[in-house]
């Protein structure tokens, strides 16, 4: 098979677009699909300052790695969770690639700098751990924008994540979570931040062929928390459906996008106000991060 762009021999099928890559145009391929995102939904600019949450994973390695080439002026923040020796293998993944690429890097720790523990807290307060975790990370990308002066939080959310989160709610019917489903989460607040999605119309594997390229270091194992998770059943329907449909996660999703996100509303006038713990925003009189180190002290 011939690649689509220069007609050389291929090593790389994109079943969902009926084209074929050689290494060189896969690239090129990869690097106008982020580009194209960022500058046609207005996610961020050169002069931005951009956080980039990396995990050590394959998705935010190549988001960091795609973002830093093109320009842009990113630093990356790892936020070790505690989770044994895969946090410390991922942190440590996270830390070669930047000292190797003369990159920015911020770590935060929350057993060490909060005291907080995932697993104790899901199981005292009978949340997954997935739950738990998503309060801490949501509260530290705030709070460490809003310390550094950051205009702008990017993640490594791919295709395959967006189509299974869309899949979830419409499954529950959570009409507040469907309007604001998207590529781009806007700043509603001076101390909230516009967060976005460049890599949401790239796939899971696509993300892969792009650190093996690019010889990225990554951490190939997935969160040992994460077994279980209905948002890993519902990559899997999709992937059954993407295997005889090739393209239906892309149709799914931005057919939601450009059709259907339309009619669903956000709930409107939610009172923001300052936490009265540590002064950060939120929309009850104490933050639920703030609540979670309260809990923490009772346990630990």
């Amino acid at each position: 098979m011939k690649c689509i762009r220069c007609k050389k021999k291929a090593v790389i099928t994109l079943k969902r677009h009926n084209a074929a890559f050689c290494a060189e145009c896969f690239l090129h391929y990869y690097r106008n699909q982020v580009l194209k995102n960022i500058q046609k939904n207005k996610m961020f600019k050169k002069d931005d300052r951009v956080l980039v949450v990396v995990s050590g994973g394959k998705d935010s390695m190549a988001l960091w790695d795609v973002l830093a080439k093109e320009g842009y002026n990113v630093v990356a923040m790892y936020i070790n969770l505690g989770i044994g020796e895969y946090s410390n293998r991922s942190q440590k993944v996270v830390e070669n690639f930047a000292k190797k690429n003369n990159l920015p890097l911020i770590v935060k720790n929350i057993k060490e700098e909060f005291g907080l523990d995932i697993y104790k807290l899901s199981k005292t307060l009978k949340r997954s751990p997935c739950s738990v975790c998503g309060t801490i990370k949501r509260y530290l990308f705030n709070k460490v924008a809003y310390d550094n002066g950051f205009s702008v939080i990017a993640t490594g959310h791919n295709l395959d994540d967006e189509a299974a989160t869309l899949l979830g709610n419409i499954l529950n019917w959570g009409e507040s979570y469907l309007a604001r489903q998207g590529p781009v989460l806007p700043q509603t607040h001076p101390e909230t931040y516009k967060k976005v999605k460049p890599l949401y119309t790239l796939t899971e594997k696509e993300n892969m062929y792009y650190v093996l390229l690019n010889k990225i270091e990554f951490l190939h194992e997935e969160c040992p928390y994460s077994v279980g998770a209905r948002s890993i059943l519902y990559k899997e329907l999709l992937n059954e459906l993407e295997e005889k449909s090739p393209g239906t996660k892309q149709r799914f999703l931005i057919g939601f996008l450009e059709n259907g996100k339309k009619h669903f509303k956000e709930v409107e006038n939610i009172e923001l106000k300052e936490c009265k713990t540590c002064g950060h925003v939120t929309t009850t009189e104490e933050c639920s991060f703030c609540r979670l180190t309260k809990v923490s002290n009772t346990v630990s």
